[in-house]
C-alpha cells in the first residue's frame, strides 16, 4: 500500500474504525491481545518498515529523560545541548523532535541511533503490546501513519469478537 492510498483508505475507514474501537472499549474481549499480537506478527512478516519509514518522516516520538540521557551519551553531547539542537516541547508538554523527518533517519530509511532510539520508537506501532484496548485511540491515529496498523485494524474488524467476553 502506498502512503497516499493509506491516507485515503484511513480517512474512508475512520468512522467505522472509531465505532469499532468504541465497541471494543466497552467489551474488552478476553482474547483481544492474542488476536492483535497474531495479526501483528503476520503483518510484519509481509511489511518491511525500511520500505516505508512513514512514522520516522511524519510523526515525532515522545522522548523521556531516560531517552535524552541515552541519546546524549551516545552522541557525546550534554543533555542540554541535545535538547537545544533536536527537541522542543509540544502542546502536551512532551519532549518531541523539532522537525520531521527524524534527525536520525538516513536516506536508506535506517536509523542512525537505532540501538539507542527512544522507547516510543522501540515500541511503535504498539500493536504487539498487552492491554491493546488501552491503546485504541492511539491506534486509530496510527491507521493514518502505518500501513501495518491500518491492515491490522481492518483484519481485526473482520474477526468475530462479538462472542468474546471480558
Amino acid at each position: 500500500m502506498n502512503l497516499e492510498s493509506l491516507k485515503i483508505n484511513a480517512q474512508k475507514e475512520y468512522q467505522s474504525n472509531k465505532d469499532f474501537f468504541k465497541r471494543l472499549k466497552r467489551k474488552k474481549p478476553k482474547r483481544l491481545d492474542e488476536i492483535v499480537n497474531n495479526l501483528h506478527q503476520q503483518k510484519f512478516q509481509e511489511i518491511d518498515c525500511l520500505d516505508c519509514a512513514n512514522c520516522c518522516t511524519t510523526i515525532s516520538p515522545t522522548l523521556y529523560n531516560k531517552d535524552i540521557e541515552k541519546l546524549s551519551k551516545h552522541l557525546r553531547i550534554k543533555p542540554s545541548e541535545f535538547f537545544e539542537k533536536y527537541l522542543s516541547v509540544d502542546s502536551e508538554n512532551d519532549f518531541v523532535f523539532k522537525n520531521s523527518p527524524c534527525p536520525f533517519l538516513q536516506s536508506d530509511n535506517y536509523c542512525r541511533v537505532y540501538e539507542y532510539r527512544p522507547k516510543a520508537c522501540r515500541e511503535y506501532p504498539h500493536t504487539d503490546r498487552k492491554k491493546f484496548f488501552q491503546l485504541l485511540d492511539l491506534s486509530l491515529k496510527n491507521t493514518f501513519v502505518c500501513p501495518a496498523v491500518f491492515e491490522i485494524v481492518q483484519e481485526l474488524k473482520k474477526a468475530d469478537l462479538s462472542n468474546q467476553k471480558k
